[in-house]
């Protein structure tokens, strides 16, 4: 029975079952996987010895070990799905941990383009998009601020001049009232 759930869960990448079951499938599996990663005739007789399908052991050596090679083990993921109605089983469903689109938020899974379909804007384009509309309002806030420091600057020099104007015409003052008396 696990041999034949494995190869379901290597094939469909997700399969629901009870979690009694699922338990039992990712203590199954996991060694199994591990063991592909080392693409050897020896791992793959040892992984044929355990799953008794050669489509199975293809698809886990060609696909599953290429997406999982980075990742030092917790292959398999289980969710609980609730209980079944007719005997009030706990349910859940396992999946390859790779493979969830959810999850992994597509960072890792490239779609393939068919012929005739439009093409979206890849995340870089809209990051570069978003850069340059930043630049743009970085630039003109960075103008205005240029042309605020100048009015302040000229600002500064009118009340300076003037400042200075008044104090000449102040100690000019004294000395005239001087002569006078």
């Amino acid at each position: 029975m696990l041999a034949n759930m494995a190869c379901s869960l290597i094939e469909h990448k997700r399969i629901n079952t009870t979690v009694a079951k699922a338990k039992a499938l990712r203590k199954y599996i996991e060694p199994l996987v591990t063991k592909s990663k080392a693409d050897t005739t020896h791992s793959r007789r040892v992984v044929f010895s355990y799953l008794k399908q050669k489509e199975a052991v293809t698809e886990l050596f060609k696909e599953v070990s290429v997406k999982v090679a980075d990742r030092p083990g917790g292959y398999t993921r289980i969710i609980k799905t609730g209980n079944r109605l007719g005997d009030n089983a706990e349910m859940c469903m396992i999946e390859l941990v790779d493979y969830n689109e959810i999850y992994t938020s597509g960072e890792t899974k490239k779609k393939k383009s068919r012929r005739g379909a439009k093409k979206k804007s890849s995340v870089g384009d809209v990051a570069a998009a978003a850069a340059s509309d930043a630049a743009e309002t970085v630039a003109e806030s960075s103008e205005t601020v240029a042309d605020a420091v100048e009015e302040t600057i000229e600002e500064a020099k009118d009340e300076i001049t003037d400042s200075a104007s008044e104090s000449e015409k102040e100690d000019e003052n004294p000395a005239s009232e001087d002569e006078k008396a």
